[in-house]
C-alpha cells in the first residue's frame, strides 16, 4: 500500500493530514510537559511538608529518643526519598520524551515543508506542459479554419466563370499558404501532446508517487515516534517503582519498630528522681504544752515563753519579707548536678563521664600519631624536624591531664550519687523515729495545728512607731505550717534567700514548690528561706489551711 498509487490525485489532503500529524505531535508533548509539571509540584511540595515536620535540632537533647517518634521521622526520610523519585521521573520524562519531541516536531516542519513544495512545483511544471500544448492545440484548430476558408475561397473563385485568372492564381496561394500552416502547427501540436503526455506520466507515476512515499515515509516516524514516546512515558516511571517500592518498605518498617513497652520505660528513665515513697506520717503531740503549763503555773514563765514568742515573731516578720518585689531566683546549674534528683544527676554525670572518655580517647590516638611522626622524623630528617612536633605534644598531654582530672572528678561525684542511692531506704527507715524525737526536743512555739489561730505563741509586742512600708506589707502573724520535710541532701544557702539545712534535718513547709524548683520552708526557731525541692522529703498536712 502506498500513498503514491493509492492517493495520487490527493495532494490537498495529504497536505492537511501531515499537518495535523504534526499539531497532534506537538498537542502530545504540550501534555507531556504539563505532567512534568505536576510532577515537579508534587515532588517540590512533598519536599516543604517534610521540611515542616521535621525536627530542628539544636542540641542533643531535642533529638527524638520514642521509637514512635524515631519511625515517624524515618517516615519523613523516606518520603523526602520518594520525592527524590518524583524529580528523576519528571527529569527523564523532560530529557527523554519532551525534548525530543520538540526537537522531532521541529526536524518534521521542515522535512513536510521540502515534500511539499516539491509536489507544488512538479504540479506547476506539469500546468506549463499542458498550457503549452493546450495553445498548440488551439493554433492548429485556428490555422486549420483558416485553410478550410482558403479552400472554400478557391473552389468559389475557380468555379466562377467571371473570376480573373489572376484572382483564382492568387487563392490558391493563399490556400497553399494557410495549408502549409497548418500542417506545420499540427506537427507542433503533435509534439507538443507527446511531450505533455509524458512530463503527465512521469508526473502521476515517477515525481508525485516519489514525493507521496516521501511524505508517507514522514507519517509513520511520525506514529513510530509517537510510540516510543509512549513507551518512554511509561519507563520513566516504572524505573523508579523498585526505589518508590524500597521508600514505601522503608516506611513499613519504621511502623514495625514501634515499641510501646520501650517509650514507656524511656519515660520511666527521663522523669525517675530516685526518691524512694513518703514513709507514714508521724504523731505529733500537742498535750506537751499543756502537761508544761500545768507543770509551771508561774507568771514568770509565761513571760519568758511570750518573749521568745515576740523574737520568733520578729524574725518571721523579717523572713516574711523575702523576695517580695522580685521573682524567686531559681537555683543555678551546678557543675556537679547537685540542682538535680538523684536518679536524673547520675545519668548527667554518667553521660559526661562518656563524653569525656571519648575525648581522652581521641587525645590518646592524636599523642599515639604525634609519636609515631616523631619518630618517622628522628629516623629521617629529611622529611621534618622532631623538634616542630613538640608544642603539639604538650597540649596533646595537657589536655589528657586535664581530662583524666575531669574523669576522676565526675566519678567521684558519681560514686557519692550511687552511694547515697543505695543507703537512702536504710536512711529513711529511721526518718519517723528521728523525726519524732526531734519533736520531743522541739519547743512549743515550734508547733503547728490545723488552724494558724491556734498557734502557742505570745503575744505580738506593740512597737510605739511603725513606718508605712511595715505597716502595708508586714503580717503580724508567720505564715502557717502546711506540712514538713526532711533533709536527704546537706544544702549550704550561700545565695540570698536561701535556708541552709544539714542532712537529717527536719524543717515546716509554708509554701510548696510553685514549680520553679524551690520550697519555701522554717526552722523551728523561726528562720526562713528557701530550699531545693529535690534535696527535701516532703509531707503535707492534708487537712492544713495553709494548704
Amino acid at each position: 500500500m502506498s500513498w503514491g498509487t493509492e492517493l495520487w490525485d490527493q495532494f490537498d489532503s495529504l497536505d492537511k493530514h501531515t499537518q495535523w500529524g504534526i499539531d497532534f505531535l506537538e498537542r502530545y508533548a504540550k501534555f507531556v510537559k504539563e505532567r512534568i509539571e505536576i510532577e515537579q509540584n508534587y515532588a517540590k511540595q512533598l519536599r516543604n511538608l517534610v521540611k515542616k515536620y521535621c525536627p530542628k535540632r539544636s542540641s542533643k537533647d531535642e533529638e527524638p529518643r520514642f521509637t514512635s517518634c524515631i519511625a515517624f521521622f524515618n517516615i519523613l526520610n523516606e518520603l523526602n526519598d520518594y520525592a527524590g523519585q518524583r524529580e528523576v521521573v519528571a527529569e527523564e520524562m523532560a530529557h527523554r520524551v519532551y525534548g525530543e519531541l520538540m526537537r522531532y516536531a521541529h526536524d518534521l516542519k521542515t522535512e513536510r515543508k521540502m515534500h511539499l513544495q516539491e509536489g507544488r512545483k512538479a504540479q506547476q511544471y506539469l500546468d506549463m506542459c499542458w498550457k503549452q500544448m493546450d495553445n498548440s492545440k488551439k493554433k492548429f484548430e485556428r490555422e486549420c479554419k483558416e485553410a478550410e476558408k482558403a479552400q472554400q475561397s478557391y473552389e468559389r473563385l475557380d468555379n466562377d466563370t467571371n473570376a480573373t485568372k489572376a484572382d483564382v492564381e492568387k487563392a490558391k496561394q493563399q490556400l497553399n499558404l494557410r495549408t502549409h500552416m497548418a500542417d506545420e502547427n499540427k506537427n507542433e501540436y503533435a509534439a507538443q501532446l507527446q511531450n505533455f503526455n509524458g512530463e503527465q506520466h512521469k508526473h502521476f507515476y515517477v515525481v508525485i508517487p516519489q514525493i507521496y512515499k516521501q511524505l508517507q515515509e514522514m507519517d509513520e516516524r511520525r506514529t513510530i515516534k509517537l510510540s516510543e514516546c509512549y513507551r518512554g512515558f511509561a519507563d520513566s516511571e516504572r524505573k523508579v517503582i523498585p526505589i518508590i517500592s524500597k521508600c514505601l518498605e522503608g516506611m513499613i518498617l519504621a511502623a514495625k519498630s514501634v515499641d510501646e513497652r520501650r517509650d514507656s520505660q524511656m519515660v520511666v528513665d527521663s522523669f525517675k528522681s530516685g526518691f524512694e515513697p513518703p514513709g507514714d506520717f508521724p504523731f505529733e503531740d500537742y498535750s506537751q504544752h499543756i502537761y508544761r503549763t500545768i507543770s509551771d503555773g508561774t507568771i514568770s514563765a509565761s513571760k519568758q515563753e511570750s518573749g521568745k514568742m515576740d523574737a520568733k515573731t520578729t524574725v518571721g516578720k523579717a523572713k516574711g519579707k523575702l523576695w517580695l518585689f522580685g521573682k524567686k531566683p531559681k537555683g543555678p546549674a551546678l557543675e556537679d548536678f547537685s540542682h538535680l534528683p538523684p536518679e536524673q544527676r547520675r545519668k548527667k554525670l554518667q553521660q559526661r563521664i562518656d563524653e569525656l572518655n571519648r575525648e581522652l580517647q581521641k587525645e590518646s590516638d592524636q599523642k599515639e600519631a604525634l609519636n609515631k611522626m616523631k619518630d618517622v622524623y628522628e629516623k629521617n630528617p629529611q622529611m621534618g624536624d622532631p623538634g616542630s612536633l613538640q608544642p603539639k605534644l604538650a597540649e596533646t598531654m595537657n589536655n589528657i591531664d586535664r581530662l583524666r582530672m575531669e574523669i576522676h572528678k565526675n566519678e567521684a561525684w558519681l560514686s557519692e550519687v550511687e552511694g547515697k542511692t543505695g543507703g537512702r531506704g536504710d536512711r529513711r527507715h529511721s526518718s519517723d523515729i528521728n523525726h519524732l524525737v526531734t519533736q520531743g526536743r522541739e519547743s512549743p512555739e515550734g508547733s503547728y495545728t490545723d488552724d494558724a489561730n491556734q498557734e502557742v505563741r505570745g503575744p505580738p509586742q506593740q512597737h510605739g512607731h511603725h513606718n508605712e512600708f511595715d505597716d502595708e506589707f508586714e503580717d503580724d502573724d508567720p505564715l502557717p505550717a502546711i506540712g514538713h520535710c526532711k533533709a536527704i541532701y546537706p544544702f549550704d544557702g550561700h545565695n540570698e534567700g536561701t535556708l541552709a539545712m544539714k542532712e537529717g534535718e527536719v524543717l515546716y513547709i509554708i509554701e510548696e514548690d510553685k514549680g520553679d524548683g524551690w520550697t519555701r520552708a522554717r526552722r523551728q526557731n523561726g528562720e526562713e528561706g528557701y530550699v531545693p525541692t529535690s534535696y527535701i522529703d516532703v509531707t503535707l498536712e492534708k487537712n492544713s489551711k495553709g494548704s
